[in-house]
């Protein structure tokens, strides 16, 4: 790629917005731009935006430009502080994320470890209770089966299941910690 000679003329259509030139810069300072930015820069969508986001400055701050020589060299320092405020951003997201995910992974610990516990104290409530009890309790809300299917393992209809359950209920919840209510 050949190097553009800019000069103060330049410059001069830059700022009066002569749309050849504005073409001309955008473009040759595109490549330029990308050559950089994509070794810097992980995705095409970032190198995208803060190429894009280079050209919104750089003609932002046009009229402050002097020398019209210094085009490139005030492009390039434009990029280098897009790309100091990107790194800054994402580190700041990087941290966030790992925040969230320690944070979501610490509550589902936590939650495994309650979930085992409250495993452990209900298996023991279970070993407690009177077998048929216990079966009947452990048929319908751990193994989630249907009243239909319970009946006919213990050969009740549902209106004496329903008894039986009650029951079961009852003497688990005297056996069950207080504290755990």
């Amino acid at each position: 790629m050949d190097l553009y000679p800019f000069d103060d003329d330049y410059l001069r259509r830059l700022r009066e917005e002569d749309r050849q030139t504005t073409d001309h810069f955008v473009s040759y300072m595109s490549e330029f731009l990308l050559i950089k930015l994509r070794k810097r820069l992980d995705t095409k969508q970032a190198v995208d935006d803060v190429r894009q986001e280079v050209f919104v400055r750089f003609f932002a701050k046009l009229a402050e430009l002097k020398d019209g020589r210094k085009l490139g060299s005030f492009v390039n320092s434009i990029c280098n502080n897009v790309l100091m405020e990107w790194y800054r951003i994402e580190s700041k997201s990087d941290q966030f994320a790992r925040i969230e995910i320690d944070v979501a992974t610490k509550t589902t610990i936590e939650d495994e470890l309650v979930t085992e516990e409250t495993k452990q104290v209900v298996r023991g409530v279970l070993a407690r209770m009177k077998p048929r009890e216990a079966a009947i309790l452990q048929a319908l809300f751990l193994e989630e089966r249907t009243k239909d299917d319970v009946c006919q393992q213990f050969s009740v209809d549902r209106k004496y299941l329903r008894v039986l359950l009650h029951r079961a209920k009852e003497h688990f919840r005297s056996q069950y910690p207080p504290s755990n209510r």
